[in-house]
């Protein structure tokens, strides 16, 4: 099974090498690495120039945002399964992707994912926030719930039969289109419970109030236009980010 990441950048020339250095530590090792960058100004292409090897698969050029990046990235991608690293993430180990191929072996799982932790900026061993996103029971979905984007990976079918990113969506693409995915009487993830990636916090929905007010807009959007709930459910979506900063820190496990 060939896994290929996607990754989306533009100007993070202090934290794509991490990024890039954690694909490479992978034990597993069927695998491309869709770099997608956005015509960076200050050195990072040279530096990914100089970083990639016989499974990068790189371009560089003007988009139009980071989810119409990520949609040219998976149509570069030839891999069975797609999975996302961003520019600013790490995996949580070495065994992420092994992992991932070993829940994919069953032909009847649609979707991978697992849990996430939110690092400081500064210091990715400071943890701020957990996100333990718990087991798939579609019923969730009214609730608010969603896994953690940056630990999701689907077989290149989903994305064929169910589309991708809606370019439409500024902020919320990657919700609406997880419950567009998840949303589906038919289709089936598989929850990992431990932690596969570790956040840098600073995201663009939450730079300012502004962002916070259009990501709300959005994921009522990608709600309604769903058929998911209303404005229950988004009032849950919110609610529910408050525990992430409560709970305890779990180990990461090697195993």
């Amino acid at each position: 099974m060939k896994i290929s990441l996607v990754t989306a950048v533009y100007n993070r020339r202090d934290t794509i090498e991490e990024s890039i250095d954690s694909v490479r530590m992978q034990s597993y090792q069927n695998i491309e690495h869709v770099i997608i960058d956005g015509a960076s100004t200050d050195g990072t292409l040279e530096l990914l120039l100089k970083l990639s090897d016989k499974h990068t698969k790189l371009v560089s050029e003007k988009d139009d945002g980071i989810y119409d990046a990520l949609n040219k990235g998976i149509a570069h991608a030839s891999g069975d399964v797609i999975g996302l690293i961003h520019s600013d993430d790490i995996f949580a180990h070495n065994r992420v992707l092994a992992k991932v191929a070993e829940a994919f072996a069953d032909p009847q799982i649609d979707a991978v994912y697992g849990d996430l932790q939110y690092v400081s900026n500064v210091d990715i061993t400071r943890i701020i926030r957990h996100w333990k996103a718990g087991e798939f029971i579609p019923s969730k979905l009214r609730n608010g719930w969603m896994p953690p984007h940056p630990t999701l990976f689907l077989r290149r079918e989903v994305f064929e039969k169910y589309g991708c990113y809606d370019t439409a969506y500024r902020i919320a693409a990657d919700y609406e289109a997880i419950l567009r995915w998840f949303g589906k009487s038919e289709f089936k993830a598989h929850y990992l419970p431990e932690v596969m990636v570790k956040m840098r916090v600073g995201g663009e929905s939450n730079k300012s109030l502004r962002k916070i007010i259009v990501k709300s807009r959005e994921d009522y959007r990608a709600i309604r236009s769903n058929n998911i709930g209303g404005i229950r459910t988004l009032i849950w979506k919110n609610l529910s980010k408050v525990k992430q900063f409560l709970l305890p820190i779990q180990g990461v496990s090697d195993d």
